[in-house]
């Protein structure tokens, strides 16, 4: 991989995203913003996936369990050309391609629909698996919220997948360690995700989900290691201090002023994180 392009990759898709939701006023900012850099490495680095033929039987798939951070996805897929960048500034508006939660039948590149949390793995386990039945090539990877890991039909999933072997599955946690209400240690203990993760039989690993070298390492060995994990450190709302530092950045009103201090400071760290790459 390129480093500098793909941190490149991720600031420019953040700040997309910033734009987006300030044109709404409003949005999934936090959890959208965690998983910026996650995104760029799997679209600039990792997926085979061609937006001049999305639809291409054996390519793989990008599943966003979390799918109220649509924003982000969708300022993904308009960086890769999968439609007209200016379309972001119609999220949520009355016949918007993109609504609040991901459709694949209303946005060109989205492979599955999700929104409701804790159904995003079971529906990715079901591609892999329709894949292996039919000998169809790709891979799957799901990104998954920590909080969202609370519901148990994400481990009836993990469970499943271990026993069929799917090896062209891999799991994404986006471990913010946030969730609508507050944090998750507060809410329901989360405990050790890899103790857990491999208790299952899920070969597991652990990244900075904010390092994009280490988010491609890290995914590259579980992509040929079998049924595999990477629980990926985040912090929620990360890029600007406006949705880093409240208690509450789930969701949040955005201010043109805000966008545009966001932005900037998006461009400053770049620049300040090309420092140290010399």
């Amino acid at each position: 991989m390129d480093k500098k392009a793909t941190m490149k990759a991720a600031a420019d898709i953040r700040k997309l995203c910033i734009e987006e939701l300030a044109a709404a006023g409003y949005g999934h900012i936090g959890g959208s913003m965690s998983i910026c850099d996650i995104l760029a490495v799997l679209y600039t680095d990792i997926l085979d996936i061609d937006p001049k033929d999305p639809k291409k039987p054996d390519r793989d798939y990008l599943v966003l369990s979390k799918g109220h951070c649509g924003p982000a996805l969708y300022a993904t897929l308009a960086y890769k050309g999968y439609f007209d960048v200016r379309q972001l500034k119609t999220l949520n508006q009355g016949g918007t391609c993109l609504p609040s939660h991901c459709d694949r039948l209303k946005t060109t590149g989205i492979d599955i629909s999700t929104g409701s949390l804790g159904q995003g793995l079971s529906l990715g386990t079901g591609v892999a698996m329709g894949k292996k039945i039919q000998g169809i090539g790709g891979r799957v990877f799901v990104i998954v919220g920590d909080g969202e890991l609370q519901e148990g039909q994400n481990w009836e999933a993990i469970q499943f997948i271990a026993h069929k072997s799917l090896s062209n599955i891999v799991i994404i946690v986006d471990n913010n360690k946030r969730q609508l209400d507050g944090y998750t240690k507060d809410i329901c203990q989360t405990f050790d995700y890899k103790a857990k993760f491999e208790s299952f039989g899920i070969h597991t690993f652990v990244a900075d989900g904010h390092d994009v070298a280490d988010i491609y390492d890290k995914l590259t060995v579980a992509a040929k290691t079998g049924p595999a994990a990477v629980i990926m450190n985040t912090e929620k709302g990360h890029g600007c201090k406006f949705s880093e530092i409240p208690g509450f950045n789930h969701y949040m009103v955005i201010t043109r002023e805000m966008a545009d201090e966001a932005i900037a400071e998006v461009d400053r760290r770049l620049e300040a994180s090309y420092g140290q790459t010399d």
